[in-house]
């Protein structure tokens, strides 16, 4: 008899302990270190507030969610072997946060390979919206809603001159769609396009022929420090143009890395205010920021936040021990479904999330204003 007690002890104390221990585990691969390593840190720091505050209050049906990151130093060939040893031995549940749209190309035939939903891609590359990839589920506008918004807005204060630098790779093409179609819009043309190597750039002929072009302002299409790079090369060759860049641009790094130059860039944005504790989603992310020692919340940090609520959402619907498949068909089936003021829906024929786009100015404080 007092072997059956100890016996049975021991496998509930087994059975507690796994209960205890039992994780979700998420894999994301992002470029930790590299060009935008600045922007992903705060994207990623974003997601980690809402994801340890759900782990606090003891995870989804019990069981704690676990990011296991692999930097992929914004590397495409990386992040498509990083994705690949996270789905086949880390058996992660999905994938989250990928940054860039050649990285994030890299990952998807891996989807469909082995039935694995991707969640919140740092990227708003037309691509992964249309046409719809069952295993892809946005969390952000498209790049081209930015870049259309942006000409539209350059054109409203009466900027008719207007040139565009573009990255040369799938993200630059994505961006460039987006301001044709915005020129188009409101009846005008480039000045000029210009393009530079995404891991080699160089500015030494670009800088001088917008400086000589007499341009008003220039949509710069690129990541971080090529982008910073590029502005730094701009002013030096004389032109005061105003300097328009986007949404994977938005973090406070970002600003650091433009150093004296950062005054008066115009950044697109596809969340609220970081600083409007009116928005219920921003008033949280301050809030768990805060408690963490933090001043507050960043644009990129928001970012991370709205796909980690996303995330954790798709998991409470897919129930206890969520598989692949059950977390791909729990985000196909949310509707109009409240990440605080803002809604997200998607469909089998829509896996957009939300569509959000605002623009913002950096002041002389290093802050986005809007």
């Amino acid at each position: 008899m007092k072997r059956i007690v100890h016996w049975l002890a021991a496998v509930l104390g087994l059975c507690i302990a796994a209960s205890a221990g039992a994780q979700i585990v998420i894999g994301q691969t992002s470029g930790f270190s590299g060009p935008v390593a600045a922007g992903v840190k705060e994207v990623s720091d974003g997601a980690k507030l809402y994801i340890d505050a759900t782990n606090a209050k003891g995870g989804v049906n019990g069981q704690s969610i676990e990011i296991v990151a692999m930097d992929d130093k914004f590397d495409p060939k990386l992040a498509g072997e990083n994705a690949k040893a996270l789905i086949t031995e880390k058996n992660v549940a999905a994938l989250f946060l990928s940054r860039g749209t050649p990285h994030t190309q890299a990952i998807v035939p891996l989807l469909e390979q082995y039935k694995v939903p991707l969640i919140a891609p740092s990227t708003g590359a037309m691509v992964l919206h249309k046409p719809v990839n069952p295993w892809v589920f946005n969390v952000r506008a498209t790049y081209q809603r930015e870049a259309e918004r942006a000409v539209q807005h350059l054109s409203l204060i009466g900027m008719d001159h207007i040139g565009v630098i573009h990255v040369e790779d799938t993200f630059g093409a994505d961006l460039l769609e987006g301001a044709k179609r915005g020129f188009s819009g409101v009846g005008k043309n480039a000045v000029f396009i210009e393009k530079y190597d995404r891991a080699k750039w160089d500015f030494s002929k670009i800088a001088p022929l917008v400086a000589s072009s007499g341009v008003q302002a220039v949509l710069f299409i690129g990541s971080g420090n090529a982008v910073a790079d590029g502005i730094e090369a701009i002013r030096k060759a004389g032109s005061r143009a105003q300097i328009v860049t986007f949404s994977n641009n938005a973090s406070g790094g970002f600003v650091k890395s433009l150093k004296e130059n950062a005054r008066g860039v115009i950044v697109t944005q596809v969340f609220p205010y970081e600083r409007s504790l009116s928005a219920p989603m921003v008033k949280e992310a301050h809030d768990l920021a805060v408690a963490k020692g933090l001043e507050g919340v960043s644009p990129a940090m928001l970012e991370g936040f709205a796909a980690a609520k996303v995330l954790v959402a798709a998991l409470k619907r897919a129930g206890p021990n969520p598989t692949r498949a059950k977390i791909q068909q729990a985000l196909e089936g949310m509707s109009k479904v409240d990440i605080g003021g803002l809604e997200v829906s998607y469909s089998a024929t829509d896996h957009t999330g939300l569509d959000f786009v605002d623009l913002s100015i950096i002041g002389t404080d290093g802050k986005f204003r809007r």
